[in-house]
């Protein structure tokens, strides 16, 4: 990716960051906008969001989110004055609950070895 398109995909998230936080739809909920990859045409920009809840709570931010997009493509143009407004497709981002999951496999392995190593340092004194 160029340094140029991550500039304009890191305006991007910041503008539509600060638009969801100002649409004060109370369907959307505590979301964050994680990033954006905007295609190089900007014809459609992908806006990766996470949200605080469960399943359903995640569905209905994205349904809000999705009527919400024409707003948000407002904003964009306005602000950023690209010679195309990319259309936003919203998109979950998935990464948080990886990492969650990575973390949680990571504790379960952690206090097994460092019980085997504590118990191995008892063994040599």
């Amino acid at each position: 990716m160029s340094e140029r398109m991550r500039r304009v995909n890191e305006s991007l998230r910041k503008v539509l960051a600060d638009g969801v936080e100002r649409l004060g739809d109370p369907s959307i909920g505590f979301v964050t906008v994680t990033g954006v990859r905007a295609t190089t045409d900007f014809s459609q920009a992908v806006v990766y969001v996470s949200v605080l809840g469960s399943e359903k709570r995640r569905a209905r931010s994205l349904a809000a989110l999705d009527r919400a997009h024409g707003v948000l493509q407002q904003r964009v143009a306005r602000e950023l004055r690209l010679r195309r407004t990319p259309q936003l497709i919203f998109q979950y981002d998935e990464t948080v609950d990886r990492a969650l999951r990575m973390s949680e496999l990571i504790d379960q392995v952690v206090p097994a070895s460092s019980q085997e190593q504590r118990g191995d340092d008892d063994s040599s004194t």
